[in-house]
């Protein structure tokens, strides 16, 4: 209903990507429609046109320890619409309230709609004008709540950029206000949001100032499991058919049955949503697997924790195949990919649980070592740091650790405990890049130099190593470009020398560079190289380097080499088997 509701309004439908980020190195999965997007926010033409409309699957990690609970969700597919330098407020609030109340579309009753709008502060108004628009529909003023900026605002990607002020929609479930300051983005649960609006109206500035943006966007998220949890009338996701199948598929297996028992049900909910993350996960188009850092550290996290919870159900455990299967079944048709990498899934799944169960034992082997240590403390209190190394160095869950310190008299720093795992997560972060298969920093004028640079760099090697040079990832800062390509063996000095001789003379050339937009099948026939395992629309955007090089790309690219100054390749190294990666920057004429 959502993508014919907009494609009516003049939308184009355009696919979902990766739930590997390709426009945001601050995240490590996608967690919002946009994220594919944001070089297109940002200005860059998308061949879709200038409305947009789409479903993509997203990963929000922040609130895993929180799963368990009715609402909480590890994945989820978001709904999203965007007008890029189209329509704005008017329109967009406009055709949110249809959609929601339209008895042709959701049919929400409109007296139980309660909407937000930014507040203003020193720096940036307030939102009147959406308010405005919220009235002339029928919203009376004391459903429309002016909140502050950490409730109704929408920040830029980095330090600066786009930005500006959002309008969130609330339908109100009937229940008695918590206090007289109960208001919608209460966690009493009176009010469930179901639309955000962004208006992106903003530049923020180095200075920290903000000014108007001459090109504005509307960008717009509806998650589909809660939008369907409130349609339905249910107590929570777990109980729509988006996890029914899921939960039958367990209970069936291990002879526990939903809303029996409170803690049966936490595991119950845990595990299907745990092991549907990693089903999509695994099966995205660039699957990661299980490891101890950025995303392989958080697959790892989820299909362990399911594994914990499953053997609270059944000691056996052992059957993780069989509830991915269930999720292949149910989503298979709409995510291709999971039926391709149906076995890669299953391989995984089972054999994360043969090293879980191995890695029990030399924790539980482990602990019974420390323990005559851990007596003597006159505390009996087991460090957070020692807990936390039994969960790092053995992947022993912290639960297990407090239950074995219960056994015998003592209990857990878990204080001390967040505060390593918060430490490890910021470093795990910082090395997330390792995975990102296109990942720009920003926008800013180096990094598009840059990106620019890696369609000379990628041209050059296929000159020099040959056709079988195939993009497999880059992550681009302001500081410097990072290229991963297929090769089989080190590049030697010579031929480095002539890869960096070759870009270098497209940019003494001073080439222009310019993009079409065409079929993806015309691109292909036209010779231009398209990133392997992407997903494409019908229509593409083709970068051409006069004369030298075409490739399938979003941009942004600088329009003439010139711009580029000096190309130098500062390492050639393995990335991993078969895959060779080179990192380079650019240099001012006269630096080099």
């Amino acid at each position: 209903m959502y993508i014919d509701f907009f494609v009516s309004n003049a939308h184009t439908h355009i696919s979902g990507k990766s739930l590997i980020p390709e426009n945001d190195p601050t995240v490590l999965f996608t967690t919002a429609g946009m994220h594919p997007l944001v070089p297109y926010i940002l200005g860059e033409h998308h061949p879709g046109g200038k409305r947009l409309v789409n479903y993509q699957k997203c990963i929000r990690t922040a609130d895993i320890d929180e799963v368990g609970d009715p609402s909480h969700c590890t994945f989820f597919e978001m709904l999203g619409n965007w007008s890029l330098g189209d329509y704005f407020k008017e329109e967009a609030i406009r055709m949110s309230y249809e959609f929601l109340t339209s008895k042709k579309w959701l049919g929400f009753d409109r007296n139980t709609l309660s909407v937000t709008v930014f507040k203003g502060d020193e720096l940036v108004p307030p939102d009147e004008e959406s308010a405005s628009i919220w009235r002339a529909l029928g919203i009376p003023d004391q459903r429309i709540y002016f909140l502050p900026r950490e409730d109704n605002w929408w920040g830029p990607a980095g330090k600066t950029g786009p930005c500006g002020p959002d309008t969130e929609m609330f339908i109100d479930l009937g229940k008695e206000p918590c206090s007289p300051g109960c208001r919608p983005g209460c966690y009493c649960g009176k009010y469930f949001e179901v639309w955000n609006d962004v208006f992106m109206q903003y530049m923020k500035k180095d200075d920290g100032s903000f000014e108007p943006l001459k090109n504005k966007t509307v960008d717009t998220g509806m998650g589909l499991e809660r939008t369907i949890t409130m349609l339905q009338g249910k107590p929570g996701v777990y109980d729509t058919e988006l996890f029914l199948p899921i939960i039958e598929i367990i209970e069936e297996l291990s002879g526990h049955h939903y809303g029996e028992n409170p803690e049966t049900d936490r595991s119950l909910r845990i595990i299907s949503d745990h092991i549907k993350a990693s089903c999509f996960i695994l099966g995205d188009e660039y699957g990661i697997k299980p490891s101890n850092l950025g995303q392989g550290y958080i697959l790892r996290r989820l299909i362990r924790r399911s594994i914990r919870h499953l053997r609270k159900l059944t000691p056996e455990g052992g059957f993780l195949d069989d509830i991915a299967d269930t999720v292949i079944g149910m989503y298979g048709d709409i995510y291709p990919e999971l039926k391709t990498n149906r076995e890669t899934i299953a391989s995984e799944l089972n054999k994360e649980e043969e090293r879980f169960s191995a890695t029990l034992k030399k924790g539980e082997h482990e602990f019974e070592k420390l323990l005559p240590n851990l007596m003597k403390n006159p505390r009996k209190i087991i460090p957070g740091r020692v807990a936390f190394r039994l969960y790092d160095t053995y992947g022993f869950p912290l639960e297990i650790t407090e239950e074995l310190a219960q056994e015998h008299g003592l209990s857990v720093d878990k204080k001390g405990f967040e505060e390593a795992f918060q430490k490890h997560q910021e470093l795990s972060k910082s090395g997330a890049d390792k995975s990102f298969k296109g990942g720009l920093a920003d926008h800013s004028d180096m990094v598009k130099r840059l990106h620019t640079a890696t369609h000379l760099l990628h041209k050059a090697l296929r000159l020099v190593l040959g056709d079988h040079i195939a993009q497999m990832g880059s992550n681009i800062t302001a500081e410097r470009l990072r290229f991963d390509f297929s090769h089989p063996g080190k590049m030697s000095p010579g031929q480095i020398a002539e890869v960096e001789k070759i870009v270098n003379e497209q940019i003494e050339k001073e080439l222009p560079v310019s993009y079409e937009i065409m079929s993806l099948e015309d691109a292909k026939n036209d010779g231009a190289i398209a990133l392997f395992g992407d997903k494409y629309e019908e229509k593409v955007k083709v970068y051409s380097i006069k004369g030298f090089s075409k490739e399938v790309c979003g941009g942004p690219h600088v329009e003439n080499t010139g711009e580029l100054g000096s190309f130098r390749i500062t390492k050639e190294q393995s990335s991993s088997a078969g895959v060779r990666r080179i990192r380079a920057i650019l240099l001012d004429k006269q630096e080099n």
